[in-house]
């Protein structure tokens, strides 16, 4: 374990939670100590939620462990069914009650109650957040089905033809606490309605046990979110048959590719017209406009699901030029390092913030798409960034419809990626001519008084000042003269950095104590070879 200031994912049990609060008629018994109910802040204030998750926490304290915690732990099981008569129990327990080893979900087995109880083992101390979701998902799903397990009968994904009715699908990995997963599953339903193809269910953002018992009778399932609902499909298909896309619709390919794979196999005539036409990225990137954005230098960190396909949305729909990319996530680290690999890239499995920020500096891209770490870090470097996945703030989950799947998905994707380097674009033209005397006499920024200076170039201007004050100190201090910085300042600031210190780095091998603008020249002309 480490001591940090920032984690992209939470413990297991939180994981859980995203299940237990996502479906209804669920209960989740947290074996924990006071202090560990910080989660239902989670959903109050990210999913904004007029409802706290359905938990029930033993809360025990320091005093109760030189009793019998395990009766304490059944007390609270009793209480929580006798009021909340949920149709299906979660116990589990978090990090710090994992070490007194009392098993609540083998006590709850125990005592006889009269509904599904599903015994949570999460270990706490390996594994992390979307593990913990998916793992809760797989074994709600076992639990509800095992007795149900197909022994004879095939299962047929064509099956609706025969029976004179429409295909049916199930949807599966949509949670509380995902990346704008409320909207995606509203835009994935109408595409998929456009296709006559009907929802059999969605789990678990809105399902109840019952509906997850009805899951075999879908013709194939749909995994949306591999992080959470990668295993429950595996299993679906090795026990009842059942097949499942690996496609995540995201882009405008992805959501072509998306139809095409649901459409074989469920045995239907796959269309020969494009529908890219239906998103204005498509449009956008075709246009003389995006010729200012083709090659811009993009660093993308995140989730698996996102990142790659953020990846693949950068390379081959807008033209960019993918610099970094990268997930916290380890059970996403072999897609994603395939994909980097195809990329001609090296991923970056971390989770660890400051690795990640260490890695975006060394790249010096022009945007950044990651969580909202990667946004704390890109403002410090004064470069444009779009949050594409969790974890989030709760700007990023917008009450307007805002998805990032489908047709209206890559609209979205369009606004949220191509806009902050749009203006990026202003500031450094802004940048360029803050010394004309038309524009500093009445043509402010938006950004202040500062003839234009965005707030990253006022500190650098300050640490410059700051640089040049103590020069004297230091034999081995450089001093940017006005002509030096001039010169600088024409570089856009999103590569200003590496520029500066590159200069900087070849002024002390060729021995140059004052930087000009003949030093600077001769520096871009001496890292070119």
């Amino acid at each position: 374990m480490e001591l940090t200031l920032w984690t992209y994912e939470g413990p297991p049990h939180v994981g859980a939670m995203r299940i237990a609060a996502s479906m209804k008629g669920v209960h989740y018994v947290l074996h924990a100590p006071q202090g560990d109910t910080y989660a239902d802040l989670l959903f109050t204030m990210i999913e904004r939620r007029g409802e706290r998750p359905p938990v029930t926490y033993t809360t025990f304290q320091a005093r109760d462990l030189g009793g019998d915690t395990a009766e304490l732990v059944k007390r609270h099981i009793k209480e929580a069914v006798e009021r909340f008569e949920p149709k299906a129990l979660l116990v589990g327990e978090s990090c710090t009650a994992e070490l007194i080893q009392d098993q609540p979900g083998s006590l709850a087995q125990g005592m006889g109650l009269n509904l599904p109880i599903v015994n949570l083992e999460l270990p706490a101390y390996s594994k992390k957040e979307n593990w913990g979701a998916s793992e809760t998902l797989y074994q709600l799903v076992r639990g509800l089905l095992k007795e149900k397990i197909a022994s004879e009968t095939k299962h047929l994904p064509s099956a609706w033809k025969t029976e004179g009715r429409r295909p049916r699908v199930n949807i599966l990995g949509p949670s509380l606490l995902g990346f704008r997963c409320r909207d995606d599953v509203l835009e994935i339903q109408k595409l998929l309605g456009e296709n006559g193809i009907d929802i059999n269910i969605v789990a678990p953002l809105g399902a109840t046990p019952a509906d997850l018992i009805r899951v075999p009778n879908a013709d194939i399932n749909i995994c949306l979110y591999p992080e959470i609902a990668e295993s429950t499909c595996n299993w679906l298909e090795r026990n009842f048959g059942i097949p499942f896309s690996r496609t995540v619709p995201i882009g405008v390919n992805a959501t072509q590719n998306f139809l095409k794979e649901v459409r074989e196999l469920l045995g239907m005539p796959v269309p020969n017209h494009e529908e890219e036409h239906l998103s204005r990225l498509t449009w956008y990137s075709k246009s003389v406009d995006s010729n200012y954005l083709t090659g811009k230098r993009v660093f993308i960190f995140g989730d698996g699901t996102h990142a790659i396909a953020a990846a693949k949305i950068a390379k081959e729909e807008l033209g960019f030029e993918v610099v970094g990319l990268g997930t916290y996530s380890r059970e996403m680290a072999r897609p994603v390092r395939t994909a980097a690999k195809e990329l001609g890239i090296e991923a970056l499995i971390t989770n660890n913030y400051l690795e990640v920020e260490a890695a975006m500096t060394e790249a010096a891209p022009e945007l950044v798409l990651g969580t909202q770490m990667e946004r704390h870090s890109a403002k410090r470097l004064g470069i444009p960034c779009a949050v594409i996945s969790t974890p989030m703030h709760v700007q990023d989950v917008p009450a307007r419809y805002s998805p990032q799947m489908g047709w209206e998905g890559a609209n979205v994707i369009f606004d949220d990626w191509v806009h902050p380097l749009m203006m990026g674009l202003e500031e450094h033209l802004i940048g360029m001519f803050r010394h004309d005397f038309e524009f500093v006499d009445g043509h402010q920024s938006h950004l202040g008084h500062q003839g234009g200076l965005s707030n990253h170039e006022q500190k650098q201007s300050i640490e410059e000042s700051q640089h040049n004050n103590d020069s004297d100190t230091s034999s081995d201090s450089l001093i940017w003269t006005s002509e030096g910085k001039a010169e600088l300042a024409k570089v856009p600031f999103f590569v200003r950095g590496k520029v500066r210190r590159n200069t900087e780095k070849y002024a002390r091998q060729a021995g140059c104590r004052n930087i000009d603008s003949e030093t600077l020249l001769d520096a871009k002309a001496h890292f070119r070879k």
